[in-house]
């Protein structure tokens, strides 16, 4: 091979963007540092785009998932418009999938599920921090863990009412694959009533 990018096109493709994903994710396992890390953005209302980098913790024929606080910049445009696009990127393979639908919040027992398996840390400091409201130093918030730290004292930190997952429901899937001379492959999958649909679009 001339290049040392992997081809990739339709015919390579699985039938369902599930398992393709779960291919390259898997292809990367030894290769990045932060595997779950993806870029995703919303919007609000008003058409003001905001992106952010967050972890993908659930992965299924539904969709796919992350955690967050409800009353963040995110949670704020999501309930305005339910709608966002994630974006993996494996720059050691020279692979990008983008994932783009309509999001929900899933429900509350899977909330629930994942935040009792959270450090015990990271529990707290979801009480602490109102994500995203100004603070006026490092101290305060400081302050906050302290205080919720004293107050789950010898006791389960009950997930915060303000505090869970969302859900994307796919309705595109873009892989690219670099190539030499930019002439990079791009296949797509496409929702439509009888199944995923793919193509192929131009670099």
């Amino acid at each position: 091979m001339s290049e040392r990018w992997i081809p990739f096109d339709t015919r390579d493709a699985a039938s369902d963007p599930v398992q393709q994903f779960r291919q390259w994710f898997d292809d990367a396992r030894d290769l990045m540092r932060e595997r779950e890390a993806v870029a995703l953005a919303t919007a609000s209302a008003s058409g003001a785009v905001h992106v952010r980098m967050v972890l993908l913790r659930y992965l299924g024929p539904d969709g796919c998932g992350w955690f967050t606080n409800y009353q963040s910049l995110k949670g704020h445009d999501l309930a305005e418009n339910p709608h966002a696009s994630l974006l993996w990127y494996c720059e050691p393979l020279g692979r990008q999938v983008r994932i783009e639908g309509p999001v929900s919040r899933m429900s509350p027992q899977q909330s629930d599920d994942y935040f009792a398996s959270r450090p015990r840390g990271h529990q707290i400091g979801a009480h602490a921090s109102h994500q995203s409201s100004v603070i006026d130093s490092r101290a305060e918030l400081e302050h906050r863990v302290a205080e919720y730290d004293a107050r789950f004292e010898g006791q389960v930190v009950p997930r915060p009412a303000e505090w869970g997952g969302y859900l994307l429901t796919p309705r595109h899937w873009e892989f690219w694959q670099h190539r030499a001379d930019r002439l990079h492959d791009r296949v797509n999958y496409d929702a439509t009533p009888s199944g995923w649909e793919l193509s192929r679009t131009s670099p």
